[in-house]
This record gives structure tokens, sequence and C-alpha cells, in this order.
């Protein structure tokens, strides 16, 4: 590999989904002695900066976020509003523009990874520097809608594209019409969700996936094939041990079960569920007979999330079951030995933390088209059971949850054991290193190669 260090920004969306994996590969890159310019906004800064292994070499850079009408003052990311004020915080990040720009003129770094700022390649173009466009969502999921904008309907999302590498990756009625209806989202200043990843496709100089050729390869082909441009793999992007340990209360409070019993369930910094929804969860936790720890947002409509406990379930679980509204060391806790279950809303991050930790892995995606597509490849590769929904109003119940729980938790159960096993074989893939160097050396050198 080309010996000469790269300088590469980092300018992720505002939120923790996007900015913590953008720094989980800043330290891969560090790792093999490239100089990394962190853009992060000021007060989020705190909440990454344990995750900086290499501070000698990722500098973060504080941006100012401004006010933007509407959104509560000192809010900086999507963890800190609630789903329909993501717009707002993206028009406050495309506000940074001219910010930005003064930082890219003084700090001339050779290549800019972004991913929702569409307007950064005609930045980056005059100064000589390369956009590369880092998608946080799998190339499976880039591949259904046969790239941007899908402008197609939610009939004809239901099925996969012609020539989609797995004709068994479907949307489901509900799922369809929820990503049609993105179609016209306005995403921050104006511009159509969609648009702004089209653009920002179009603009870029490559794009990126996390991801391995030996899960990603028929996908990234696809992509290749459709678009006619350079698409990079960085690798799995297994997170590094971390240099602090689990908080004394939830180490203590974990300690007291045994080895593989408690399910841990997070759905995400984002996503608010309805209260009868929330209640669903909660009693299907319950139901379950299994400790557990619920990481959650505050339901829609009060102000604290045990105000929306349902009629008696705090006095029933004590001391078994705890539901959390905070930040948590999420990694921390998928390692503690207790951790049986993880109950996940399929973020791109969440799942390579539940994939690489022995704890199986019950899916319940929320949000968007990514979360949804990445359920069902977790599906197709039987390593997760996804909680049955309503065709066509996408609820779940207490009994679908504690279903899908019983199916991973039970030894007697024939297809928890497939799961249980193709998990094993998957983690140990993702876990070897030669794996991971190999990915991440090869990034590297078409990193340099799109600079020649």
């Amino acid at each position: 590999m080309d010996a000469s260090p790269l300088h590469i920004a980092m300018f992720p969306w505002f939120a923790m989904g996007h900015l913590t994996p953008f720094l989980h590969l800043s330290n891969k890159l560090a790792k093999r002695g490239h100089r990394i310019s962190f853009f992060i906004p000021k007060n989020t800064q705190s909440k990454l900066q344990h995750f900086n292994l290499y501070p000698h070499l990722i500098t973060f850079y504080p941006i100012n976020v401004p006010h933007v009408d509407g959104l509560p003052h000192g809010a900086e990311t999507t963890s800190d509003v609630s789903f329909s004020l993501g717009p707002l915080v993206m028009t406050a990040m495309d506000r940074t523009e001219k910010d930005i720009e003064l930082l890219l003129i003084q700090l001339k770094p050779q290549i800019v990874f972004f991913d929702f700022t569409h307007w950064l390649p005609n930045l980056t173009r005059p100064l000589g520097i390369k956009a590369f466009q880092y998608y946080i969502i799998s190339p499976a999921t880039m591949s259904y809608g046969g790239g941007f904008p899908p402008r197609i309907s939610d009939i004809e999302l239901m099925q996969p594209p012609v020539g989609y590498p797995a004709s068994s990756i479907k949307l489901y009625a509900h799922e369809a019409k929820f990503v049609a209806s993105m179609n016209n989202w306005e995403f921050g200043s104006g511009v159509l969700f969609y648009d702004r990843l089209g653009i920002g496709l179009k603009l870029s100089d490559a794009i990126g996936f996390k991801g391995c050729r030996e899960i990603e390869g028929p996908y990234v082909e696809y992509l290749q094939h459709q678009f006619g441009k350079p698409v990079l793999l960085s690798g799995p992007v297994i997170p590094e041990p971390t240099n602090t340990a689990l908080e004394e209360k939830w180490a203590s409070w974990l300690g007291g079960f045994k080895n593989g019993s408690v399910i841990y369930c997070a759905l995400g910094s984002e996503w608010k569920l309805s209260q009868e929804q929330f209640h669903e969860l909660l009693l299907g936790l319950e139901q379950t007979g299994l400790p557990f720890l619920a990481v959650l947002k505050t339901p829609i409509g009060f102000e604290t999330i045990e105000a929306a406990f349902p009629i008696g379930f705090k006095e029933r679980v004590e001391g078994r079951g705890i539901v959390h509204s905070g930040w948590i060391q999420q990694q921390l806790i998928l390692e503690h030995a207790s951790v049986g279950c993880f109950i996940t809303h399929c973020g791109a991050g969440s799942l390579t933390e539940a994939l690489i930790n022995k704890c199986q892995i019950v899916l319940l995606p929320q949000m968007g088209p990514d979360h949804i597509i990445n359920a069902r490849m977790m599906g197709n590769l039987k390593v997760g059971v996804e909680v049955e929904k309503g065709e066509e109003d996408g609820l779940f119940t207490k009994e679908s949850l504690c279903k899908a729980v019983n199916v991973v938790m039970d030894d007697e159960n024939e297809f928890g054991r497939e799961v249980k096993a193709n998990h094993t074989r998957l983690r140990n893939l993702l876990l070897n290193q030669d794996l991971e160097s190999k990915c991440v050396d090869g990034f590297c050198q078409k990193l340099q190669d799109l600079l020649r």
C-alpha cells in the first residue's frame, strides 16, 4: 500500500447514528497513520470524545450549529429533538456551509467524507479536494430503490427491482407506503430527501459503504452497474474496544442475573413509539418472564417515561425490569455476559454491535427503508428473528414480541438453534482480524487511487 498518509475530513449528518460510525471508521484509518479532521457539533463533542482512540491523529473541529426557528435552543443533533424536527436540524446543518468552506480552505484535506450535505462537492471541487459520499445505509438498501430518487409507487416498491441480488427481500404494504411517501418529504432547506441523496450521489467523486464483499458483494456490483462510478467498501468497521468501563450501576444490576438471561432492548436515539406500541413492547417484555433493560425515548404525548407505563407494570417487574430514557453505553452493555438477547431497531451501527456479540438478535425495525431492508437481510441470512407485524398497519403485539424472543432464547427451538449457529458463524467471520485488516487496507488503497 502507498505509504504516504492521507488527510481526510469527516462531515457526517448531525445524528448520533451517523457521527458514531464515522468516528469508528476514523479510528480504523488513524490506526494506519492517516490524519482525520472531524467536524462535529460543539456540544456533542463530549459525547463522542471517549471513542477517539487516536487523539494525536483525529482532531475534532467543533461546529457552531445556527439556531433555526422551531428548534429548541441548544439543539444540535437529531437526538436532541423529536423525529418530526429532523428536517430543521438539517436546515441548521446546511447553514454551516460558509464555516465548512473556511475550514476546508484552512485545513486543505485531500478527501472529505459526507452523507446528506449535497452541496459539499461544489465546495470541494474548486479547492481540488475529492468529495466521497459515505453511506450509513447498506448497499442492499440503496439497491432496492434502484438508486435515488426512486420516484416509484408503493405497489412497485413491494417487489425488488429487476436484477436485485436477493429476490426474497421485499417490503410489506405498510412499509412500501411509508417509503413511497418519502418521495415528497422535504428534508431541510426545502430540499426533498431523495433529491438531497441523489444530487450528492451525482456530484461526488465516489461513493462508499460500511461492509465487506463476503456479505455485500452482489449489491456493490449491482450499484456500480447502476451508477457508473467507484463503489468502495470500508470493511465491517468493528468498533475498537473502548478505554472506559461500564457504569457501576449497570454493571452491578446486570451482574445480578445469570449469563445469557437478560433482554436488552434499544430502538435508537430518534424514534418515539405511540403509547399503544410502547405498552405492547413493555407488556411483551414482561410476558417473556426474563429480566430486561429497555432503553427507549419517552412516548409521544408524555413528559416522562414512567408516566406512560401500563397500569401496575412498574410494580410487577420490580427487580427484574428497567426502562431507561437516557443515553447508555450500548457497546459495553452488549458485551456483558448476562445479556442474552438484543431487541434492535436495526440501525446499521446497532446491528454491527449485535453481530459481533454473543447475544441473540430480535429485529424490530421502526423507521426508514434502511432499517427495514437491514432487518430483511438479517432474516435472509437467518442470523436473527423479526417480530411479526400487521401487513397493513405495521403494528406489533405483545404476543408477537414475546414469540420472537422465545424463538432465539429457547434452546429447544429448532429454528432458534439454526439462527444461533448462523449468528456464530457470521460473528466469527466479522471478528477475524485478517478479514477486517484486508478490507480496510484495500479501502485505503482505493482512496489513494482516487487522488491519482
